[in-house]
Order: structure tokens, then sequence, then C-alpha cells
């Protein structure tokens, strides 16, 4: 990938993107540490891996520390201590912005990510920030709306659509910039049925590395296979989703509750049936 730099005189002047490194971890992170200005101990010695194309669900409750470290890798935080790589590529001042390609952030709220008069300009803001114009970019839009089904709301504001669309939308202005990771903040929130069985076909139609932050424990079974619980800024469990989730000690000591009616076995069936 080649992105541009300003430079002081105001020209602008073309560098190489560092390349990943072959057969590296699309997420390595070592003894992270991170602590707010008002002291607050965020993470306190986060080891995780993640490899390629794998779809992680990272689960804990309020104030575990979920956030924190998502904004952790694509650079929007910056360690206290310890090592963020992406594709083996250390995060550093020189290598952030190729960084911020490769790893996309879906927030929560689609607000923060919808803000241009219609959505074909908001998913086109991305692409055109990392130097991607002309048809290139027109063939990125028309291909990141057709992904998430959203062709037909193109020239539509964001201020129109659905929940669900906006949701989607806000995933196609990440998908346009190509990146290799997509992390995910509480992607089914406030979503009705039909819009979180819709956000689920979409992503599980792609093939991109996933960590998905959630407290929805059913929607984090029905897209990943592993589940990372965090808690006080430490990761307290690691492994298979499903069994996890079968645990009903882990998930009282740390807050996290599958909801009433629905046990592991159940998700199990359904994943089994493939009912989403």
């Amino acid at each position: 990938m080649i992105w541009t730099k300003r430079t002081r005189t105001g020209a602008t002047e073309k560098q190489a993107a560092p390349a990943g490194v072959p057969g590296a971890p699309a997420i390595a992170v070592q003894e992270l540490g991170f602590v707010y200005p008002d002291g607050h101990v965020a993470l306190d010695g986060i080891d995780l891996t993640v490899r390629d194309g794998e779809r992680v669900a990272l689960l804990g409750p309020n104030g575990a520390g979920k956030t924190t470290l998502m904004l952790h890798l694509n650079g929007v935080l910056r360690a206290g201590c310890g090592e963020v790589a992406i594709s083996g590529i250390p995060m550093a001042d020189d290598s952030v912005r190729d960084i911020r390609r490769r790893v996309g952030l879906v927030f929560q709220d689609p607000d923060d990510q919808l803000f241009m008069p219609t959505l074909a300009e908001d998913v086109a803001f991305g692409p055109a920030n990392f130097g991607v114009e002309g048809d290139e970019l027109t063939a990125r839009v028309t291909r990141a709306l057709e992904a998430v089904s959203m062709t037909a709301h193109a020239h539509r504001s964001a201020t129109h659509l659905s929940g669900g669309q906006r949701r989607r939308g806000a995933l196609a202005t990440v998908l346009a910039c190509r990146p290799d990771i997509l992390v995910l903040d509480e992607p089914s929130a406030n979503l009705d049925p039909l819009a979180r069985r819709e956000l689920a076909e979409t992503l599980l139609g792609l093939s991109t590395t996933m960590l998905v932050v959630t407290h929805d424990l059913p929607y984090a079974a029905q897209l990943c296979e592993r589940a990372v619980v965090i808690d006080a800024g430490r990761i307290v469990a690691d492994g298979p989703i499903l069994d996890i989730l079968s645990d009903e000690a882990l998930l009282a000591r740390h807050r996290l509750e599958l909801p009433w009616g629905i046990d592991a076995e159940s998700l199990r069936r359904a994943r089994a049936a493939g009912v989403g």
C-alpha cells in the first residue's frame, strides 16, 4: 500500500506503508497496560493473540476494559506499557496510519461514523482519506454498499435510515477501507430481531478476522467460535465460546449471564441447525 504524507511546505510525498510479516498473527498483544489520567487502571498486563480469519468474542462486565483494549488496536489509545502488533507490525508513530487501515473499528453508535450528507459520501470518506480516488473509490463504495445490502440507500441521508440500516451503513464505511481486521463494539445493541439477523448474516458472510466486543452472549455465540473474558483489566478466560458459556460459575463471577430461557446447550443446537 502507498499512502501520502504532508510535508512542512504543504506538498505531499508518497511513502510505502510497512508490509505485514508473513505468518504473523492478525493481532498480538503482549503485557499491555493502560492507566487513565484519573488513576484508573483500565488494562493490567493483557496478553492476547488472534490468528488470521478467527472470529473472537470479547466479553466482560461494564468497566472491564473491553473498549479500552479495542481502542488500542488501531492507535486511538496508545499503550502505557507493553506492545500491540498488527500482522507483525508493532504499533508506532511511523506505522499507526497503516495499522488504522488494517484495523477497522465499527463503533456502537453509528452516528459516530455517519456524518456526511449521503450514505455514499460517508462510505467514500475513509478510503478517500487514505488516498483512494477516481474509479477505484467509486468501485469501493459500490462493493461496500453491496456487501451490506444498502445499495438502494446510497443517496439517502443517514438521518432517514432505520437503526439497523445505520448500523450496516457504518459497517460499509469501514469495509470500503478494506481492513484486514474488523473490531465491532456492541454490534447488536438497540436492534430489533430482524435487524439483528440481517446484520449477523452480513457479518457471517465476511472472511475478515473479527473481534466482537459485546454483552450479548447469544449473538456472540452466533458469530464467533472463541470467547475471551476480560474483567478488571485482565483476561480471566479464553476458550471455545460454547465451553465458556457453559461455565455458569465463571459467568456469575464476572457478572455475565445468558438471557432467561437460553442455555449453552440450546445455543449449541441452534448453531448445529444453522439457526440465526
